[in-house]
């Protein structure tokens, strides 16, 4: 039977990429994964350019070494910097995040304002600025990075009142500049979206580039003939280089299902 039962790999540098493994399980639940949380690395959006390649280099180079037909970069900060490499370079085909939420940015706005939030990195590489300009130059961007999320996500503090008030600080200027859709420029991002939805206001619509990269993967596999057999059993492999006990919990938080095995792995070269 025609099909391509390898498992898709997705990396990030936490929990964060959580959110667009759910995403692709939903979409495509005959599919396997393994899924590389970059724990002991975290977070990435405070990094330099170079050292975000060359992590985002050696945790594609691991999940190569594990066979999987496509690589999901599911991390703002790294599909940012270094996912051209990386498509340059993977004999399988690399989806990053910006360029599925930036065309989703764009069909969706009415006032023609939209926001983006992220990392330092991943503002200040204006990624989603020139993706969003390339789809439609006039619309206006407006970028607010938002650094204490990722720590706030990876704490499991989701729900914590500091972080409604972190959210109102970093959000305020968004806010008052009239932006209609916010795109949720990191991954660990949609994990805040009850805190961020009342900040922001019930007219803006919120806009998360994992759900948009995983239509993108649907599209790529069938193209390519890679979905996986209706006859495949799907599996999960879940693997962290770090306090794996911390990923554990918030993990289960995130998929609301405890986590089967979780391996230690190491993944610099």
């Amino acid at each position: 039977m025609p099909g391509d039962a390898r498992p898709i790999g997705i990396f990030d540098s936490g929990v964060g990429g959580l959110t667009v493994y759910r995403a692709l399980r939903a979409r495509l639940p005959q599919e396997s994964f393994i899924y590389l949380g970059d724990t002991a690395r975290i977070p990435y959006g405070t990094r330099s350019p170079e050292t975000i390649r060359r992590y985002a280099r050696e945790d594609a180079a691991f999940l190569l070494a594990c066979g999987v037909k496509l690589i999901v970069v599911a991390c703002n900060t790294a599909s940012s910097l270094a996912l051209a490499q990386l498509q340059a370079e993977a004999p399988v085909p690399v989806i990053g995040m910006i360029e599925p939420g930036a065309q989703q940015a764009a069909a969706t706005t009415r006032t023609r304002r939209v926001g983006v939030i992220g990392t330092e990195a991943t503002v200040a590489s204006a990624a989603y600025p020139l993706a969003i300009h390339r789809i439609a130059p006039e619309i206006e961007v407006v970028a607010q990075c938002c650094p204490l999320f990722v720590p706030l996500v990876e704490e499991g503090w989701a729900a914590h009142p500091v972080t409604a008030t972190v959210a109102a600080e970093y959000l305020a200027p968004l806010r008052q500049s009239g932006v209609d859709t916010l795109v949720l420029g990191c991954t660990h991002y949609p994990l805040l979206a009850e805190v961020i939805q009342p900040v922001m206001g019930d007219a803006v619509t919120l806009v998360d580039s994992g759900s948009c990269a995983a239509q993108e993967v649907a599209t790529v596999l069938s193209r390519r003939g890679c979905l996986a057999p209706p006859t495949a059993t799907p599996w999960t492999r879940f693997c962290v280089t770090d306090a794996g006990d911390r990923f554990r919990r918030v993990a289960e938080l995130c998929l609301q299902e405890t986590l089967p095995t979780l391996e230690s792995v190491r993944v610099e070269t």
